[in-house]
């Protein structure tokens, strides 16, 4: 299945509007992360996660107020569809404490509508700090095992550019959660391990975009003079861009309904890999590949790609 049978759009052409645009959105993550920072979940911060379930619907925006009465801070979300809401809290006792606070304040508030606590969970914040260095050390590994894999399967250049796109993708999702986080009651956008999963994803998904086109390149690009290589990036991009979007936009369409139907308790990562997976595809497109372009041109050295014997 083909959408586009035949295109020549001159994609190297819009590369340094591309390159304007990534960088502006960087900068504003960049900022919105030295100014307002992150809005760290338990895994990363330390604290406890009550699940509560009632009997009967009750507003959100009620059961929120009855316990910052109580001295419960935190953020409360709805969990599941069988009228049960997560509770995220700083609150540093212990948690048979905060069991019988939450129970007591309930009980005198919402009278009519009985509860359970179904689950307490809770981390110190040692045990936060190792997850989130572990968190960092399998973001660093992952990179290192695409810039290797690209690097023996194509040369450094690619490679290089490779990863530059895949920093490119994590890092503007990272500033979206900055930007984004807290703002929303029904999408807070905490940051916690399901999002390095979401993180780990997106890098996945972008090289793997990025080899496709990259491939293409190759199949084209052994034996050609450079003068040639600005037809031949072109070329390739027009030819995979079918591929990339029925792709992107499959994977796109299931995220999508994830994030709406599969409740706010993982609407996080699915926002983290909808936008990972956009912006994934459009620096497969407008970063990557015109990156190696411009090495190339500026380095004004031949490709020379595993198993050539000549440029």
């Amino acid at each position: 299945m083909r959408i586009f049978n035949s295109t020549s759009i001159n994609f190297l052409r819009y590369r340094k509007i591309a390159y304007g645009v990534s960088l502006a959105i960087l900068l504003a993550g960049f900022v919105s992360l030295a100014v307002k920072g992150l809005n760290y979940g338990i895994d990363f911060r330390g604290g406890s996660e009550v699940v509560i379930r009632f009997e009967k619907d009750v507003p959100v925006g009620e059961v929120r107020s009855v316990l910052r009465d109580a001295g419960v801070s935190g953020t409360l979300k709805q969990y599941g569809l069988d009228r049960s809401f997560l509770l995220s809290t700083v609150f540093s006792g212990e948690t048979n404490d905060l069991k019988l606070l939450i129970t007591s304040a309930l009980n005198a508030r919402m009278k009519d509508a009985p509860h359970e606590i179904v689950r307490i969970d809770a981390v110190g914040p040692s045990i936060a700090s190792d997850l989130k260095w572990s968190a960092v050390k399998a973001m660093v590994a992952a990179l290192l095992a695409i810039l290797l894999y690209v690097g023996i399967r194509f040369e450094l250049k690619f490679a290089a550019a490779g990863v530059v796109a895949i920093f490119h993708d994590v890092l503007i999702v990272l500033g979206l959660f900055s930007l984004l986080g807290g703002v929303f009651d029904v999408m807070p956008l905490e940051m916690d391990q399901s999002i390095i999963a979401a993180f780990l994803t997106i890098a996945g998904y972008s090289i793997t975009d990025t080899v496709v086109v990259y491939d293409r390149i190759r199949e084209r690009i052994r034996n050609q003079k450079p003068s040639e290589y600005e037809r031949i990036f072109n070329e390739s991009m027009n030819q995979t861009l079918s591929r990339t979007i029925i792709t992107s936009g499959t994977t796109l369409l299931t995220v999508f309904v994830l994030f709406l139907f599969a409740g706010p308790a993982i609407r996080g990562f699915a926002f983290a890999v909808f936008a990972g997976i956009l912006i994934g595809t459009y620096s497969s497109i407008f970063v990557a590949a015109p990156l190696v372009f411009d090495w190339l041109r500026l380095s004004k050295t031949p490709v020379r790609l595993r198993g050539s014997s000549k440029s």
